[in-house]
Formats: C-alpha cells, sequence, structure tokens
C-alpha cells in the first residue's frame, strides 16, 4: 500500500507519476523510498533531499545529478528522473532489491573466487566507462556497490565524483570519500589523480 501523502510535502508532481511506499534507506541529509512508476509499474528508488538541511551541501548534489545525467552504462545505477521543488530534491533511480554489496558481503561471510571475478569484472567495467567519460568517482566502496534483479551491480553516489577541467591527469587536492577507504596520500594531505583515487581498495591492518 502506498504511504500517506502527508510527506514528503510539495511533490505533486512525483505523485502523478509514481506511488510512494516505504523508506528503504537513509543517510546523511537523504532517505530513500520504494516507488511504483504509474505507468509502466516499474519499482523505482526515490532519494528525498531537504535543500535547507542540504546547505552547503547542494553544490554536491547538484554534481551528482548532472554526473548522473550524462552516464548511461549497465553496471552504473540508472537515472530516471529529477523533480526539484522550492524546497526539496526528488531524485528517481533504477531499483536494485538485492541492496549494498557490502551488506551481502556480510550476510555470506566471504564470497567464492567464481563470484567475486564476476563482481570484479563489473566493477572495473564500470569504472573504466566512468573515466572514459571523464568523470573519477571517488567514492567507491562496498556500499556504493548495489545489487539489482539480477544479481549484477550497479554503481552508486556520485556526490563526491570529479571531472578536471585538465583531463583525469590532472591533480586533484579537495578530501574526500571515505576515511576507512583512503589512500594514504589522501590522508596526508598530498594532491592525487582522481581516477586513481577511485579504484583504490580498504588497505588490511
Amino acid at each position: 500500500m502506498p504511504v500517506e501523502r502527508t510527506e514528503p510535502q510539495g511533490a505533486e508532481e512525483l505523485y502523478r507519476h509514481y506511488e510512494v511506499y516505504e523508506t528503504i534507506g537513509s543517510g546523511g541529509f537523504a532517505k530513500v523510498k520504494l516507488g511504483r512508476h504509474l505507468l509502466t509499474g516499474e519499482k523505482v528508488a526515490i532519494k528525498i533531499m531537504n535543500k535547507k538541511e542540504l546547505g552547503e551541501d547542494l553544490p554536491r548534489v547538484q554534481v551528482e545529478i548532472e554526473a548522473m545525467k550524462n552516464l548511461s552504462h549497465q553496471h552504473v545505477c540508472r537515472l530516471y528522473q529529477v523533480i526539484e521543488t522550492t524546497s526539496k530534491i526528488f531524485i528517481v533511480l533504477e531499483y536494485c532489491p538485492g541492496g549494498e554489496l557490502f551488506d551481502y558481503i556480510i550476510a555470506k561471510d566471504r564470497l567464492s573466487e567464481e563470484e567475486t571475478r564476476v563482481f570484479f569484472r563489473q566493477i572495473v567495467s564500470a569504472l573504466a566507462y566512468v573515466h572514459s567519460q571523464g568523470y573519477a568517482h571517488r567514492d567507491l566502496k562496498p556500499e556504493n556497490l548495489l545489487i539489482d534483479a539480477d544479481h549484477n551491480l550497479k554503481l552508486i553516489d556520485f556526490g563526491l565524483c570529479a571531472k578536471p577541467k585538465g583531463g583525469l591527469g590532472y591533480e586533484l587536492m579537495t578530501c574526500c570519500g571515505s576515511p576507512a577507504y583512503a589512500a594514504p596520500e589522501l590522508i596526508q594531505g598530498k594532491t592525487y589523480i582522481g581516477s586513481e583515487y577511485a579504484s583504490l581498495r580498504k588497505k588490511s591492518t
């Protein structure tokens, strides 16, 4: 059953096209609700953000939207629609019922070599495409990889991505991403190549 239309507010355009159901994720300044496209019946994920709460992070959201509009790949989560009101931003995305790769790994304890190879190829394929379009993701981690209905990975969360005007070889200085996955040079405040940083994995302790 769809939820009551008391929340989110100012979403008349959203409700013209989608039914909105329960919250399926949250974090930072956003929450994600399950939705269904009224015309096709397809399930979607609706990321809801309050502009006032975003504050100085609003430009980051705009960067994320712009990047996803320009990216189209089988292992990058698809952006269907962006609906903006005076107070909120609704980002309608491909729904991935398998959840985060992080939770999947925890639930299974460990992955087989065969399954790991498949996932790794998909991650490399997604990153190679993202880099070919001039972007560096800069926040690659299992939490930002979702599993779709066909058990394939989809890269999400381009809020920290960069598209250097000087190309991917241009050195960046912004300290960003998740500390547990960060490269030593980032922690040390050194410049770095965005596309190389995007492919770093968590160091063992």
